[in-house]
């Protein structure tokens, strides 16, 4: 048995493999096509124009379903390991709603481009990378606090590390865009998808590109994390028949029902 097919390991390796898919395959697409520049444009950019504005979408979409799965494994793991610590237990259920949280900005981010509906697509990335650093931050004092007993120092120190590289591209992203955006570089920038090394305002062009796409492969990199934890979980479904036919009137279910309950009860 292959590493990635222990457990439910397969969901936190399939959010990234994906996640990082769907950058590389529209950035790709985009500079065959010369819609944007190869030097690192903003993601975001390589998802504005057809036709990788549709491959953008629907592999994001996919993303926001994977990461909505696998925070929610997270959140049952810790709520089995812990089920009589009410701070961890707090803590978890403030996690899994961040991070659906995050994973809705990232369904937003998909479907609204930056150069048709701004503001919605700037909501988005907010929720997706400002809400998701705070699930980061969450996930890594869960760790804290369930070492050494249920977590490796290793992890919580590992966890710790990616978070402080999020926070720090998230500050270089928003001080370089505040200087590009304060209207010192020109007007209506946002629209602007091609980029001349001599023009004003190029430097903090690339700074804040090279931040963003940073910040992406540090969401990614903290989800690599969970892989080790998640060969430890198995999922099974129990199977409740409520009848022998699928045909049967509500009477005849409840008195099955009944039956069964007496049944199990001797």
């Amino acid at each position: 048995m292959w590493w990635f097919q222990q457990g439910l390991s397969f969901l936190p390796v399939a959010l990234v493999v994906w996640s990082a898919a769907s950058f590389v395959f529209s950035y790709i697409t985009a500079i065959v096509l010369h819609h944007v520049d190869p030097l690192v444009p903003y993601i975001s950019d390589t998802g504005t124009i057809p036709p990788e504005r549709c491959l953008f979408g629907i592999m994001l979409n996919v993303s926001t379903f994977l990461g909505m799965a696998t925070m929610y494994v997270r959140y049952k793991q810790v709520s089995a390991l812990s089920p009589e610590k009410p701070k961890i237990l707090r803590l978890n259920k403030l996690g899994l709603t961040l991070g659906w949280m995050s994973c809705f900005g990232l369904c937003i981010i998909a479907n609204f481009q930056k150069c048709i509906l701004y503001y919605i697509h700037v909501l988005g990335a907010c929720l997706t990378f400002g809400v998701g650093s705070i699930y980061m931050l969450v996930q890594t004092i869960l760790s804290y606090l369930m070492q050494p007993e249920l977590h490796s120092k290793d992890i919580f120190w590992a966890r710790l590390a990616v978070f402080l590289w999020s926070c720090s591209s998230i500050l270089s992203m928003f001080v370089s865009s505040v200087v590009l955006y304060s209207g010192l570089y020109g007007q209506n920038l946002v629209q602007k998808l091609h980029w001349d090394p001599q023009e004003r305002g190029y430097t903090p062009h690339i700074i804040s590109t090279v931040s963003e796409w940073s910040l992406a492969f540090s969401f990614l990199s903290f989800f690599l994390t969970y892989i080790r934890d998640f060969q430890k979980i198995s999922l099974r479904a129990v199977v409740s028949l409520q009848g022998q036919t699928l045909h049967e009137s509500p009477g005849s279910f409840r008195a099955e029902e009944q039956a069964l309950l007496i049944a199990g009860s001797i």
